[in-house]
C-alpha cells in the first residue's frame, strides 16, 4: 500500500487566559523560543507531513510571523499561510481543515500548539490509527480516582478509573471524515464541542482511543510553563560562549552600517562586504560557540559573489546553524569600540535590528559602546573595532 499523504493542523488561536501572561501562551518565551516553535519542530521532525497550517488569531499575526524566524529550515519546508481561526476551537480548526484541504490529505493530525512534547512514537501511532479507525485520539490512563460532582461539590458518582482516559493531541482523522463533520456542525450550529473527536461522535463516526504519552504535556498554568522551560532547557543541557572580535578601518564615504543600521557619518568602513563591524564579530562570536570555524570560512572573500554583500546574511547563516542543530542563543552582546561616530543615538535601532537578523527577542540582545581615551588606532580615528560574545545552549 502506498504511503498515506499526512497533513498537519496545528490550533494556536486560543489566549490562555488561565496563564495569566501579557500575550497568548503559544508565543512565551520557553527555553529561549516561542513555546509554538517548539511545538511545530518536535512535529515536524517526527514525520514529514505534505503539509502544515497554523491556525492563528488575526491580530496575533505579528507574533506568529517573530515566530517563523526561530524555526529551522526542516520545520518551514511544508508550512503554508496560516490560516485565520474564530472565537472558538471548533472554529479555528475548521478553518485549518479548510486551508490544508487544496493538499488533497488522506490523513490529518490536529495539534494544540501549547503541547510542546509530541513524542516521534506518538506521531506514528496517531497515523496508524486515523489509517485503521478513521477517528482517534491519544489517551491515557487516570491514575487518581475521579468523582462526578453537582455544583455544591456533593458527590454524585465515581466512574470507574478503567474506563476513563485522559485525552491528548495530536488527535488523527482521515482527511474527508472530519472536514465533513466539522462543516456540518457549523452548518447545524453546533459550536461548543471541545475537541475533535468530539466533532465525529457528534457526526455519527465511530471513535477510538489509542495509546498515548504521559510525557505529552499541554501548558496551561505558568507553573506548566515553568515545568515546560526545565523540560526543554535540560534537553539542551550544554551551554556555550563565544567570541568574536573585528576590525575595520575607515575609507572615504559619508555613512557606514553598524548593527545592520545605517549611520551618517564622515567616512565609511573598508572592507570586502559593507564592512559592518559589529554583525562581523557577533557572527563570529556564535561560529566560535559552535566551534565552525569563521566568517572567512563559510563566506570567503576571495569569493566576488560576497564583495559588498549585506553582513545580515552572515549573522542570519550562524543563527541558523545554531537551530539547525536543536540548540538557541541565549544572549548576544556587542561593545564598539570607536571615538565616533556616537553609538548612543543609535543603540536601540542597532538591538532591534540584531533581534530581527538573529530570530530573537530584543530582550536578549546588547549593544555597548566605549572609547580607548585617545590611544591606538581608534583612538587614532582610523577605524572601529568590535568585541562580541554569543551565549547559546545546544543539546
Amino acid at each position: 500500500m502506498p504511503s498515506p499523504k499526512v497533513a498537519l493542523v496545528v490550533v494556536a488561536a486560543g489566549r490562555g487566559a488561565r496563564l495569566g501572561a501579557e500575550r497568548p501562551k503559544q508565543y512565551l518565551l520557553c527555553a529561549g523560543k516561542p513555546l509554538l516553535a517548539h511545538t511545530l519542530e518536535a512535529l515536524t521532525s517526527a514525520w514529514p507531513f505534505s503539509a502544515v497550517i497554523v491556525a492563528i488569531r488575526g491580530e496575533d499575526r505579528g507574533l506568529y510571523d517573530e515566530t517563523l524566524t526561530q524555526l529551522t529550515r526542516d520545520a518551514t519546508a511544508a508550512l503554508g499561510p496560516p490560516a485565520i481561526g474564530g472565537a472558538t476551537r471548533q472554529q479555528s480548526v475548521r478553518a485549518g481543515l479548510e486551508a490544508v484541504a487544496s493538499a488533497a490529505p488522506d490523513i490529518v493530525l490536529i495539534h494544540d500548539a501549547a503541547r510542546p512534547f509530541p513524542a516521534r512514537e506518538l506521531v506514528a501511532r496517531a497515523v496508524r490509527a486515523a489509517e485503521t479507525h478513521g477517528a482517534a485520539a491519544p489517551g491515557t490512563r487516570l491514575s487518581d480516582t475521579v468523582k462526578q460532582v453537582d455544583g455544591e461539590g456533593r458527590v454524585l458518582a465515581t466512574p470507574p478509573r478503567a474506563v476513563l482516559r485522559a485525552v491528548q493531541t495530536p488527535q488523527a482523522f482521515r482527511f474527508s471524515l472530519i472536514l465533513e463533520a466539522h462543516r456540518r456542525a457549523a452548518a447545524e450550529g453546533v459550536a461548543e464541542l471541545t475537541d475533535d473527536v468530539a466533532v465525529a461522535e457528534w457526526a455519527g463516526r465511530p471513535a477510538y482511543v489509542f495509546e498515548g504519552d504521559p510525557g505529552n504535556g499541554k501548558v496551561t498554568t505558568m507553573q506548566d510553563l515553568r515545568a515546560a522551560e526545565a523540560r526543554l532547557a535540560g534537553a539542551a543541557s550544554e551551554t556555550r560562549v563565544g567570541q568574536g572580535f573585528d576590525v575595520h578601518a575607515f575609507a572615504p564615504g559619508d555613512c557606514l552600517w553598524l548593527c545592520g543600521v545605517r549611520i551618517l557619518h564622515d567616512h565609511a568602513l573598508s572592507g570586502h562586504s559593507d564592512a559592518d563591524v559589529a554583525l562581523h564579530a557577533l557572527a563570529d562570536a556564535i561560529y566560535g560557540a559552535l566551534a565552525d570555524g569563521d566568517i572567512g570560512a563559510h563566506f570567503p572573500p576571495s569569493d566576488p559573489k560576497w564583495k559588498g554583500a549585506p553582513s545580515h546574511i552572515f549573522l542570519a547563516d550562524a543563527a541558523e546553524r545554531v537551530r539547525a542543530r536543536g540548540g538557541s542563543i541565549v544572549h548576544l552582546d556587542a561593545t564598539l569600540i570607536c571615538e565616533a561616530p556616537k553609538i548612543g543615538p543609535h543603540r536601540e535601532a542597532m538591538r532591534a535590528r540584531v533581534a530581527e537578523i538573529a530570530g530573537l527577542d530584543i530582550g536578549r540582545i546588547a549593544v555597548k559602546a566605549t572609547t580607548t581615551e585617545g590611544l591606538g588606532f581608534t583612538g587614532r580615528g582610523e577605524g572601529i573595532a568590535c568585541l562580541a560574545t554569543a551565549t547559546v545552549r545546544l543539546p
